[in-house]
Protein backbone atom coordinates (compact mmCIF):
# COMPACT_ATOMS: atom_id res chain seq x y z
CA UNK A 1 0.00 0.00 0.00
CA UNK A 2 1.13 3.27 -0.54
CA UNK A 3 2.32 5.93 1.81
CA UNK A 4 1.53 8.96 -0.58
CA UNK A 5 -1.82 10.20 -0.85
CA UNK A 6 -2.62 12.87 -3.57
CA UNK A 7 -5.32 15.30 -2.38
CA UNK A 8 -7.24 17.02 -5.07
CA UNK A 9 -8.69 20.49 -3.44
CA UNK A 10 -12.09 21.11 -4.50
CA UNK A 11 -13.01 24.21 -2.60
CA UNK A 12 -12.47 26.84 -5.43
CA UNK A 13 -15.58 25.19 -7.42
CA UNK A 14 -17.25 22.21 -5.31
CA UNK A 15 -16.94 24.18 -2.39
CA UNK A 16 -18.27 27.19 -3.85
CA UNK A 17 -20.67 26.29 -6.25
CA UNK A 18 -23.72 26.19 -4.24
CA UNK A 19 -23.08 29.35 -2.10
CA UNK A 20 -26.32 31.64 -2.38
CA UNK A 21 -23.76 34.93 -2.25
CA UNK A 22 -21.76 35.23 -5.36
CA UNK A 23 -17.82 35.39 -4.29
CA UNK A 24 -16.20 37.42 -6.63
CA UNK A 25 -13.29 36.56 -8.95
CA UNK A 26 -10.48 38.03 -6.96
CA UNK A 27 -11.75 36.46 -3.52
CA UNK A 28 -11.47 33.34 -5.64
CA UNK A 29 -7.95 34.34 -6.67
CA UNK A 30 -6.63 34.71 -3.36
CA UNK A 31 -8.35 31.23 -2.08
CA UNK A 32 -6.58 29.30 -4.86
CA UNK A 33 -2.86 31.45 -4.13
CA UNK A 34 -3.84 30.14 -0.47
CA UNK A 35 -4.37 26.70 -1.21
CA UNK A 36 -0.90 26.64 -3.59
CA UNK A 37 0.69 28.08 -0.95
CA UNK A 38 -0.01 25.20 1.19
CA UNK A 39 1.48 22.63 -0.72
CA UNK A 40 -2.20 21.76 -3.28
CA UNK A 41 -0.92 20.44 -6.21
CA UNK A 42 -3.98 19.63 -8.18
CA UNK A 43 -7.23 21.70 -7.48
CA UNK A 44 -10.29 21.91 -9.04
CA UNK A 45 -10.58 25.77 -9.96
CA UNK A 46 -13.81 26.08 -11.66
CA UNK A 47 -17.12 24.37 -13.99
CA UNK A 48 -17.73 25.17 -17.29
CA UNK A 49 -21.65 25.09 -16.89
CA UNK A 50 -24.35 27.74 -17.79
CA UNK A 51 -23.98 30.70 -15.73
CA UNK A 52 -28.27 30.48 -14.75
CA UNK A 53 -26.93 26.97 -13.94
CA UNK A 54 -24.69 27.74 -11.27
CA UNK A 55 -24.35 31.41 -11.09
CA UNK A 56 -21.45 31.28 -9.03
CA UNK A 57 -19.11 29.62 -11.91
CA UNK A 58 -20.29 32.47 -14.23
CA UNK A 59 -16.73 33.69 -13.95
CA UNK A 60 -14.80 30.35 -14.50
CA UNK A 61 -13.06 31.83 -17.91
CA UNK A 62 -11.50 34.96 -15.46
CA UNK A 63 -11.02 32.77 -12.91
CA UNK A 64 -8.43 30.60 -15.17
CA UNK A 65 -6.87 33.89 -16.81
CA UNK A 66 -5.93 34.78 -13.09
CA UNK A 67 -4.26 31.46 -12.24
CA UNK A 68 -0.72 31.48 -11.61
CA UNK A 69 1.41 29.69 -14.36
CA UNK A 70 3.29 27.34 -12.17
CA UNK A 71 4.37 23.63 -14.36
CA UNK A 72 3.72 21.91 -10.66
CA UNK A 73 0.17 22.51 -10.92
CA UNK A 74 -2.27 20.61 -12.22
CA UNK A 75 -5.40 22.96 -12.85
CA UNK A 76 -8.69 20.63 -13.15
CA UNK A 77 -11.94 22.56 -15.15
CA UNK A 78 -15.13 20.72 -14.55
CA UNK A 79 -17.55 19.83 -17.95
CA UNK A 80 -20.25 18.63 -18.17
CA UNK A 81 -21.10 18.16 -21.67
CA UNK A 82 -19.10 19.22 -25.07
CA UNK A 83 -19.21 22.39 -24.79
CA UNK A 84 -17.71 22.42 -21.59
CA UNK A 85 -14.86 20.88 -23.69
CA UNK A 86 -14.45 23.47 -26.25
CA UNK A 87 -14.66 25.97 -23.26
CA UNK A 88 -11.88 24.20 -21.73
CA UNK A 89 -9.69 24.20 -24.47
CA UNK A 90 -10.36 27.41 -25.40
CA UNK A 91 -8.94 28.46 -22.21
CA UNK A 92 -5.45 27.07 -24.01
CA UNK A 93 -5.48 29.27 -26.59
CA UNK A 94 -2.98 32.11 -28.10
CA UNK A 95 -0.18 30.81 -25.91
CA UNK A 96 -2.22 31.10 -22.50
CA UNK A 97 -1.95 28.67 -19.66
CA UNK A 98 -5.79 27.62 -18.96
CA UNK A 99 -6.64 24.27 -17.38
CA UNK A 100 -4.70 21.11 -17.54
CA UNK A 101 -7.28 18.07 -16.91
CA UNK A 102 -10.94 18.53 -18.30
CA UNK A 103 -13.46 16.41 -15.53
CA UNK A 104 -16.06 15.01 -17.44
CA UNK A 105 -19.01 14.31 -15.53
CA UNK A 106 -21.13 11.33 -15.11
CA UNK A 107 -24.31 10.84 -13.24
CA UNK A 108 -25.32 6.92 -12.72
CA UNK A 109 -28.87 7.57 -12.64
CA UNK A 110 -31.36 8.51 -15.35
CA UNK A 111 -33.59 10.76 -12.93
CA UNK A 112 -30.61 12.87 -10.92
CA UNK A 113 -29.20 12.72 -14.53
CA UNK A 114 -31.80 14.30 -16.12
CA UNK A 115 -31.59 17.20 -13.15
CA UNK A 116 -27.71 17.45 -13.28
CA UNK A 117 -27.21 17.54 -16.98
CA UNK A 118 -30.15 16.74 -19.08
CA UNK A 119 -29.27 13.39 -19.74
CA UNK A 120 -29.79 9.54 -19.18
CA UNK A 121 -27.37 7.35 -18.33
CA UNK A 122 -27.10 5.99 -21.98
CA UNK A 123 -27.15 9.30 -23.18
CA UNK A 124 -24.26 10.26 -20.67
CA UNK A 125 -22.09 7.52 -21.72
CA UNK A 126 -21.90 8.59 -25.15
CA UNK A 127 -21.82 11.99 -24.88
CA UNK A 128 -18.74 11.31 -21.84
CA UNK A 129 -17.11 8.64 -24.82
CA UNK A 130 -17.36 11.72 -27.18
CA UNK A 131 -16.33 14.28 -24.63
CA UNK A 132 -12.88 12.21 -23.74
CA UNK A 133 -11.93 11.75 -26.86
CA UNK A 134 -12.39 15.51 -28.12
CA UNK A 135 -10.48 16.66 -24.97
CA UNK A 136 -7.32 14.15 -25.44
CA UNK A 137 -7.12 15.27 -28.72
CA UNK A 138 -6.66 18.96 -27.82
CA UNK A 139 -4.00 17.60 -25.25
CA UNK A 140 -5.88 18.09 -22.18
CA UNK A 141 -5.59 15.31 -19.93
CA UNK A 142 -9.17 13.92 -19.71
CA UNK A 143 -10.86 12.31 -16.60
CA UNK A 144 -14.51 11.48 -15.22
CA UNK A 145 -16.35 11.45 -12.11
CA UNK A 146 -19.21 8.55 -11.43
CA UNK A 147 -21.73 10.64 -9.47
CA UNK A 148 -24.12 9.00 -7.26
CA UNK A 149 -21.91 5.81 -7.16
CA UNK A 150 -23.11 4.94 -3.69
CA UNK A 151 -26.75 6.15 -3.95
CA UNK A 152 -29.05 8.44 -5.54
CA UNK A 153 -31.28 11.08 -4.12
CA UNK A 154 -34.14 10.42 -6.45
CA UNK A 155 -33.94 6.80 -7.18
CA UNK A 156 -32.53 5.31 -3.81
CA UNK A 157 -30.19 2.54 -3.99
CA UNK A 158 -27.77 2.23 -6.92
CA UNK A 159 -26.92 -1.60 -7.78
CA UNK A 160 -22.55 -1.87 -7.81
CA UNK A 161 -23.18 -4.49 -10.81
CA UNK A 162 -24.39 -0.97 -12.75
CA UNK A 163 -21.85 0.77 -11.82
CA UNK A 164 -19.14 -1.80 -12.55
CA UNK A 165 -20.53 -2.21 -15.54
CA UNK A 166 -20.81 1.84 -16.54
CA UNK A 167 -17.29 1.46 -15.55
CA UNK A 168 -15.93 -1.00 -18.14
CA UNK A 169 -17.96 1.22 -21.06
CA UNK A 170 -16.52 4.45 -20.21
CA UNK A 171 -12.90 2.30 -19.75
CA UNK A 172 -12.92 1.95 -23.54
CA UNK A 173 -12.64 5.88 -24.11
CA UNK A 174 -9.18 5.23 -22.27
CA UNK A 175 -9.99 7.92 -19.37
CA UNK A 176 -6.93 9.37 -17.20
CA UNK A 177 -8.78 8.78 -14.43
CA UNK A 178 -12.12 7.43 -12.60
CA UNK A 179 -13.61 9.16 -9.74
CA UNK A 180 -16.25 7.91 -7.47
CA UNK A 181 -18.11 9.94 -6.50
CA UNK A 182 -20.61 9.69 -3.38
CA UNK A 183 -22.77 12.95 -4.20
CA UNK A 184 -25.09 13.04 -1.28
CA UNK A 185 -23.32 11.00 1.40
CA UNK A 186 -24.91 8.11 1.77
CA UNK A 187 -21.60 5.44 2.00
CA UNK A 188 -20.73 3.54 4.93
CA UNK A 189 -17.01 2.01 4.90
CA UNK A 190 -18.21 -1.17 4.13
CA UNK A 191 -19.69 -0.29 0.96
CA UNK A 192 -16.26 1.85 -0.29
CA UNK A 193 -14.72 -1.25 0.32
CA UNK A 194 -16.41 -3.56 -1.76
CA UNK A 195 -16.77 -1.01 -4.70
CA UNK A 196 -13.84 0.23 -4.57
CA UNK A 197 -12.57 -3.56 -5.10
CA UNK A 198 -15.25 -4.22 -7.42
CA UNK A 199 -14.66 -0.99 -9.88
CA UNK A 200 -10.80 -1.64 -9.15
CA UNK A 201 -10.90 -5.09 -11.17
CA UNK A 202 -13.04 -3.42 -14.07
CA UNK A 203 -10.69 -0.51 -14.71
CA UNK A 204 -7.64 -2.52 -14.64
CA UNK A 205 -5.29 -0.02 -15.05
CA UNK A 206 -7.03 3.14 -15.40
CA UNK A 207 -6.43 4.63 -11.54
CA UNK A 208 -9.13 5.61 -9.14
CA UNK A 209 -10.03 8.36 -7.58
CA UNK A 210 -12.69 9.25 -4.56
CA UNK A 211 -15.23 12.35 -4.19
CA UNK A 212 -16.98 11.77 -0.48
CA UNK A 213 -19.16 14.11 1.30
CA UNK A 214 -20.06 14.05 4.69
CA UNK A 215 -23.56 14.47 4.96
CA UNK A 216 -24.15 11.83 7.13
CA UNK A 217 -21.02 12.05 9.02
CA UNK A 218 -18.97 9.00 7.21
CA UNK A 219 -17.26 11.10 4.86
CA UNK A 220 -13.77 10.37 7.17
CA UNK A 221 -14.51 7.11 7.67
CA UNK A 222 -14.78 6.65 3.89
CA UNK A 223 -11.88 8.60 3.24
CA UNK A 224 -10.17 5.85 5.72
CA UNK A 225 -11.63 3.08 3.73
CA UNK A 226 -10.87 4.33 0.34
CA UNK A 227 -6.94 4.61 1.63
CA UNK A 228 -7.01 1.28 3.04
CA UNK A 229 -8.26 0.30 -0.06
CA UNK A 230 -5.20 1.61 -1.53
CA UNK A 231 -6.49 4.41 -3.47
CA UNK A 232 -4.03 6.94 -3.84
CA UNK A 233 -5.81 10.04 -5.39
CA UNK A 234 -8.74 11.66 -2.44
CA UNK A 235 -10.92 15.18 -3.24
CA UNK A 236 -11.62 17.25 -0.27
CA UNK A 237 -13.02 21.02 0.08
CA UNK A 238 -11.18 23.42 2.35
CA UNK A 239 -13.04 23.92 5.20
CA UNK A 240 -15.63 21.26 3.87
CA UNK A 241 -17.71 23.88 1.64
CA UNK A 242 -19.42 22.20 -0.98
CA UNK A 243 -22.74 20.55 -2.12
CA UNK A 244 -24.50 19.59 -5.37
CA UNK A 245 -27.28 22.05 -6.78
CA UNK A 246 -29.32 19.70 -8.37
CA UNK A 247 -28.77 16.88 -5.04
CA UNK A 248 -31.55 17.52 -2.03
CA UNK A 249 -29.36 17.95 1.02
CA UNK A 250 -25.83 17.36 -0.75
CA UNK A 251 -24.12 18.84 1.97
CA UNK A 252 -20.25 19.45 2.29
CA UNK A 253 -17.35 17.57 0.95
CA UNK A 254 -14.85 16.14 3.31
CA UNK A 255 -12.73 18.99 4.93
CA UNK A 256 -9.44 19.01 3.77
CA UNK A 257 -7.83 19.57 6.93
CA UNK A 258 -9.64 17.30 8.64
CA UNK A 259 -8.46 14.82 6.19
CA UNK A 260 -4.50 15.84 6.67
CA UNK A 261 -4.82 15.77 10.36
CA UNK A 262 -6.11 12.00 9.71
CA UNK A 263 -3.83 10.98 7.05
CA UNK A 264 -0.53 12.17 8.48
CA UNK A 265 -1.73 10.68 11.47
CA UNK A 266 -1.35 7.76 10.59
CA UNK A 267 1.63 7.65 8.24
CA UNK A 268 0.52 8.63 4.99
CA UNK A 269 2.41 11.51 3.15
CA UNK A 270 0.23 14.29 1.50
CA UNK A 271 3.15 17.26 0.52
CA UNK A 272 0.37 19.49 1.65
CA UNK A 273 0.93 22.01 5.33
CA UNK A 274 -1.91 21.08 7.53
CA UNK A 275 -0.96 24.29 9.77
CA UNK A 276 -1.82 26.37 6.44
CA UNK A 277 -5.03 24.95 5.27
CA UNK A 278 -6.31 25.50 8.86
CA UNK A 279 -5.06 29.04 8.41
CA UNK A 280 -7.07 29.19 4.68
CA UNK A 281 -9.77 27.48 6.43
CA UNK A 282 -10.02 30.20 9.08
CA UNK A 283 -9.91 32.68 6.79
CA UNK A 284 -12.60 31.39 4.51
CA UNK A 285 -14.85 31.16 7.43
CA UNK A 286 -14.12 34.66 7.72
CA UNK A 287 -14.85 36.04 4.00
CA UNK A 288 -18.20 33.67 4.30
CA UNK A 289 -19.14 35.36 7.59
CA UNK A 290 -20.50 32.53 9.31
CA UNK A 291 -18.30 28.97 10.77
CA UNK A 292 -17.88 26.70 8.21
CA UNK A 293 -18.29 22.46 8.61
CA UNK A 294 -14.16 21.45 8.96
CA UNK A 295 -13.10 20.45 12.86
CA UNK A 296 -9.82 20.71 12.79
CA UNK A 297 -9.73 24.46 11.43
CA UNK A 298 -11.67 24.86 15.28
CA UNK A 299 -9.29 22.68 17.37
CA UNK A 300 -5.72 22.76 15.20
CA UNK A 301 -3.94 20.18 14.72
CA UNK A 302 -1.91 17.81 16.95
CA UNK A 303 0.75 18.47 18.25
CA UNK A 304 1.81 21.81 17.07
CA UNK A 305 4.89 20.53 14.27
CA UNK A 306 2.76 17.76 13.37
CA UNK A 307 1.97 18.85 9.82
CA UNK A 308 5.49 20.29 8.77
CA UNK A 309 7.35 16.69 9.83
CA UNK A 310 3.97 14.29 8.45
CA UNK A 311 4.26 16.45 5.22
CA UNK A 312 8.44 16.89 4.93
Amino acid sequence: MSSKITLVEVGPRDGLQNEPVLVDTDTKLALISRLLGAGVTRMEVASFVHPERVPQMADAEAVIAGLPDRKDISYIGLCLNKRGILRAIETRAAGKRGVDEAGCVLVLTDTFGMKNQGQTVEEGIKENREMIALAKSEGLIAQITLSAAFGCPFEGEVDPAHVVDTVKRICEAEPAEIALADTIGVAVPAQVTDLLGRVGDAAGHIPLRVHLHNTRNTGLANVWAAAEAGVTRIDASVAGMGGCPFAPAATGNVPTEDVLYMLHRAGWHTGVNLDRMIETANWLAGIMERPLPGMVSRAGGFPKQESLQATA
